[in-house]
């Protein structure tokens, strides 16, 4: 059984993007920006991929896979 989740985190944007895991924490704080979350909230992969332009299924896949 595979866990799903609908949160994203930074080390999953670095996985998926390729990025540096700093460059990847900056993209994260760009998106609570533009969602505009309070600090509690988080982030999700819906929003993530509507930021990012990358199909959600695609997200998923590395979040899931």
């Amino acid at each position: 059984m595979r866990i799903k989740r609908v949160c994203i985190y930074p080390k999953d944007i670095q996985r998926i993007t390729g990025k540096s895991i700093r460059s990847s924490r900056n993209l994260y704080k760009n998106i609570r920006e533009y969602f505009e979350k309070e600090p509690h909230q988080f982030v999700s992969i819906q929003e993530f991929a509507i930021y990012s332009g990358i199909e959600l299924e695609i997200v998923k896949e590395y979040i899931t896979g």
